[in-house]
């Protein structure tokens, strides 16, 4: 579960960075934290606090570089885009210090290693991510997570290497989604013929053909 925009009041803030009670009290006393208040009074931190302490706290934030195709049929065009992507990182002296592999649909958002992946980056945890080609991290949508990684410190780099960005794996996502908005039109469809036969005295208004 990803944490967005969550206010915490002081244990559980404690609880989300690790540290005791006493200790977030200490950091606040000497300045190097600030709570918010609520307009009862009550002090609160959020989102944004773990944030700055997570990036204050990571002696080393990381450089990730992260591959994927859509099926197991398409484990050389795997191996393919990793050695590629070697290839660019050793040639502009890019220190790779994770390389992340997924075999999963680029429309699937619920992805366990692009999870993952999101949740180190709102950490910030990540100083820079490299990918091939937009379409290889997520099919829809690139731009809402590109600005996730700004806010939270992360560099997105996107090689555009088109070559790394399979036809038929395209086809493939547009036949899916083809294919999920028939089987809508046809559940409509039938539903509105139920009703039809069930009150016959009441017409329904047919939706204008494409035609």
């Amino acid at each position: 579960m990803l944490a967005m925009n969550k206010n915490y009041r002081i244990s559980e803030f404690a609880q989300r960075i690790g540290r005791s009670v006493s200790t977030v009290r200490r950091w606040e006393a000497e300045g190097k934290l600030t709570s918010k208040r609520y307009p009862s009074g009550q002090r609160y931190f959020d989102e944004s606090d773990v944030r700055q302490l997570m990036r204050g706290g990571v002696e080393k934030r990381l450089t990730v570089v992260y591959c994927r195709v859509s099926s197991t049929g398409q484990k050389d065009e795997l191996a393919s885009q990793i050695t590629a992507m070697e290839l660019y990182c050793r040639g502009a002296g890019i220190a790779v210090d994770e390389w992340i592999q997924e075999v999963s649909s680029g429309m699937n958002f619920k992805r366990k290693k692009f999870t993952a992946l999101l949740e180190k980056i709102m950490r910030g945890e990540i100083a820079r991510l490299i990918i091939a080609h937009k379409d290889r991290l997520m099919r829809f949508g690139f731009g809402l997570f590109e600005q996730i990684a700004q806010e939270n410190g992360c560099q997105l780099e996107v090689v555009n290497q088109e070559s790394l960005s399979p036809q038929q794996e395209m086809v493939e996502d547009l036949t899916s989604i083809v294919h999920t908005f028939s089987c809508r039109l046809h559940g409509i469809r039938k539903y509105q013929n139920q009703i039809k036969d069930d009150f016959p005295e009441y017409p329904l208004n047919q939706p204008e053909s494409c035609e």
